[in-house]
This record gives C-alpha cells, structure tokens and sequence, in this order.
C-alpha cells in the first residue's frame, strides 16, 4: 500500500443543529451490503467483523484490511465503496441532512441525483471538495492523489483557488497547492481508479 493510499480524507457538511444531531445520535444510518476479505466495524470501543446486514450508527468506523473491499448503504440510496486498507467515520453523519464523515484511503461515492441533495464539503489534506448529488472518486490515482467525477459535478478548493469539476473531469491534489486544473480522464485511468475498489465503470 503507498504512502498516498493512506491519506486521510475529511467530510463533513455545514453544522447542524443540536437538536437534530441529539435525535438521531443512536439511529441507525444504514448497513454493510458486501464485504470481502479482512475488514471491521468499531463501535464504542467494541470491534465488530464487517460483514453484510450489520447495522451503521453514528460514530461508527468502518475499516477494510490490506486485502478487504466493502460496499455500504447509507439512507436509501446512497453507497460508499471502500478500497483496500480504507476507513470511514460516521463521525457526526445525520442521514438526508448531512454531517461529517473521516475517510481514509481511496473511496467512491455515489448518490443519486433524483435524491434530495446533501451539502457535503469533503475536507482533505490537500483541499476540499464540495460536492451534492453526484458518483465520484478520490484517491490514489497513478502515484497522485486525485478525485474523478462520474456524474455530477463538484467543486475543489485548495490555496485560495476553486476548481469545478464534471462529469468527465478529474484533478490532482497536493498539499499546500491549489488543485490542478480539469482535465479529461482517459478510459484506461478511469477504469483504474474503479477497478482499484473492485468496480466497474457502468
């Protein structure tokens, strides 16, 4: 694994209130569909294997190992692919309102445009990445660290300068630097980027 693939990635969404997150503190947010290799889920200090049915809640941290994938549904529709030797927290993640979510590692991120929009701001080492209703990827991508719009579009911020990102499009991301500009992905790069989580383009 490369010192890139274990970058960090910050999510998180414009504060919510009170109120609203002491609600849903012990709701369940959503479930592990797949699972393969090694992998766990920690929660409350309780480690627990990461396997399919096993219920998401706030503050949970679900982690694959050197040689685990996972796929996991938050709210209705929305799937987080995780990569070999990836993370999330839901660390204060309020289903249809938003919050924040730590990711490690590489990850794709898909929710339907026909669902109501989140205003997520994924926060990363190297900027951040405003995104809504969109399928994207960010991670290590040809020993860069780099995010890949699907469908969409999204917004990367670093430096003092702003990107947008659309379907198509994807950009480097370095610490301390504004984003590299948008750029045309190849088929042969794109097909990379998912298949490094085990997907296909489709």
């Amino acid at each position: 694994m490369t010192q890139l693939s274990r970058r960090h990635l910050l999510i998180t969404a414009a504060a919510l209130p009170l109120a609203a997150r002491s609600a849903r503190a012990d709701a369940r947010l959503g479930e592990v569909l797949e699972a393969s290799g090694a992998g766990s889920v920690t929660r409350g200090g309780t480690l627990l294997p990461l396997e399919p049915g096993l219920a998401l809640m706030e503050g949970d941290q679900a982690a694959t190992g050197e040689d685990g994938l996972a796929l996991l549904l938050l709210d209705r529709e929305t799937r987080i692919n995780l990569g070999l030797g990836s993370s999330i927290e839901l660390a204060s993640y309020l289903g249809e309102i938003g919050g924040t979510i730590n990711v490690g590692g590489a990850m794709v991120f898909d929710r339907p445009e026909t669902l109501p929009p989140l205003d997520l701001r994924f926060v990363t080492a190297f900027g951040e990445i405003g995104v809504r209703g969109t399928r994207f990827f960010v991670g290590p991508s040809r020993e860069e660290y780099a995010v890949f719009v699907d469908r969409g579009e999204v917004s990367v911020s670093n430096a003092g300068e702003t990107r947008v990102l659309i379907a198509g499009d994807g950009c480097t991301l370095h610490e301390g630097a504004a984003p590299g500009e948008p750029t045309p992905w190849g088929a042969a790069r794109i097909d990379e980027a998912f298949a490094s989580l085990g997907l296909t383009r489709s």
